[in-house]
C-alpha cells in the first residue's frame, strides 16, 4: 500500500501560479512513476503530467505543456507540480497517483490515489 497526500491548492487569479505537492508514504520502494490528474465538475478525470521515479523523464498533456513543470524529490518521496500562467480552465480538483500500468496517460494505469486538492482560478 502507498498513501498519498496532496497539498498546495488554493485560489489564484488568472495568470498566477501555484505549486502542488504530493507526499507518498508506505511501500514507496515500489513506485516506478507518479502522475497528476485533474477533474473539473461534471467532467472526467484527465491526465496532466507524470514523471518517472528512476530517470526523471516527464510527460505532459498538451493543454498544460509549457506552463506546468513536474518534478520529484526521491529522498522525500514527494512529487511537485509547478503551475504558471494559470487559466480559468485549469480550475479543478488535482489528484496525484502511483503509476502501475504501461501507459503514462491513462487513468486506469494508476492506483493509490490521493484525496485531491482544489485549484480555483478566477478570470
Amino acid at each position: 500500500q502507498v498513501q498519498l497526500v496532496e497539498s498546495g491548492g488554493g485560489f489564484v487569479q488568472a495568470g498566477g501560479s501555484l505549486r502542488l505537492s504530493c507526499a507518498a508514504s508506505g511501500r514507496t520502494f515500489s513506485i516506478s512513476g507518479m502522475g497528476w490528474f485533474r477533474q473539473a465538475p461534471g467532467k472526467e478525470r484527465v491526465f496532466v503530467a507524470a514523471i518517472s521515479w528512476s530517470d526523471g523523464r516527464t510527460y505532459y498533456a498538451h493543454s498544460v505543456k509549457g506552463r506546468v513543470t513536474i518534478s520529484r524529490d526521491n529522498a522525500r518521496n514527494t512529487m511537485y507540480l509547478q503551475m504558471n500562467s494559470l487559466k480559468p480552465e485549469d480550475a479543478a480538483v488535482y489528484y496525484c497517483a502511483v503509476k502501475r500500468g504501461g501507459n503514462w496517460y491513462r487513468v486506469r494505469d494508476y492506483d493509490y490515489w490521493g484525496q485531491g486538492t482544489q485549484v480555483t482560478v478566477s478570470s
